[in-house]
């Protein structure tokens, strides 16, 4: 989704706004009562809200449109484009008696915030906020929160290079029945994951029909991929990182 949200001149976030408040109604003493927004701990809200935006767009959707619950993105290859399809999506958000938050739209601009990352059209970026998230932690104290610093690292694991081999000295503090301690191998790993932060890549869009270049990586523990193309100047970008450990069955080999 993130992917196919590049390479496109004009962009338009928009987010949703829900008028569905009576088909959560309680009844009470004193009457009958409803919340004013969707409750986050529904359990079915999400996936609800999903499906029925799947159906409203099903036609246009990556295509035109991309869409995650209620955050929606309409892209535009050329930007003459874009305000016929804008209006094509107005249509069938009233047609369903949809509404955007006005206060969170931005129309026809050449970037912007999405699940987290800066969508443009030349390629993806970890928005500033998580970088200082994470670049600002202290070291962990206890092994629920080096879980928490290697979910976060994790979710941004496509923009690091070689992750899994940069973080191979926090596995042994995972393992059952093992004391935590934070030691200097620790440390110089954490430090190191931060200074990369520090100016992480860009990921650039594929083009198609451009030849894909695939390097691999295998180090003693952890095994690491980039998937490159060259782009209409010469130039090698990165697309893709990957990388994950080796399991105790193939560090037998």
């Amino acid at each position: 989704m993130i992917d196919a949200t590049t390479s496109h001149e004009a962009l338009t976030f928009m987010d949703g706004s829900s008028r569905d408040e009576e088909l959560k109604a309680f009844r009470t003493p004193k009457g009958m009562y409803c919340y004013k927004v969707m409750l986050g701990g529904l359990k079915d809200a999400g996936a609800t809200y999903q499906r029925a935006m799947q159906k409203v767009f099903d036609d246009i959707l990556h295509k035109n449109v991309e869409c995650y619950v209620e955050d929606l993105v309409v892209k535009s290859l050329k930007r003459a484009n874009h305000p016929q399809n804008l209006r094509m999506v107005f249509e069938r958000l009233r047609q369903n008696q949809l509404k955007m938050n006005l206060l969170k739209c931005a129309f026809g601009v050449a970037s912007g915030k999405f699940l987290c990352f800066v969508v443009r059209r030349h390629g993806i970026e970890i928005e500033h906020e998580k970088i200082d998230a994470i670049t600002v932690l202290p070291k962990p104290h206890n092994i629920h929160e080096l879980k928490s610093l290697k979910g976060n690292l994790t979710y941004l694991r496509r923009f690091i290079s070689n992750l899994a081999g940069k973080c191979q000295p926090f596995s042994k503090l995972i393992k059952k029945d093992t004391m935590f301690r934070w030691d200097a191998e620790c440390f110089a790993a954490f430090q190191k994951v931060k200074e990369y932060l520090m100016s992480p890549p860009v990921l650039a869009a594929p083009i198609q029909g451009k030849l894909l270049i695939l390097y691999v990586v295998a180090q003693e523990q952890s095994v690491g991929a980039l998937l490159a193309q060259e782009n209409d100047e010469g130039k090698e970008n990165a697309l893709y990182y990957l990388s994950r450990r080796m399991t105790p069955n193939e560090l037998n080999y």
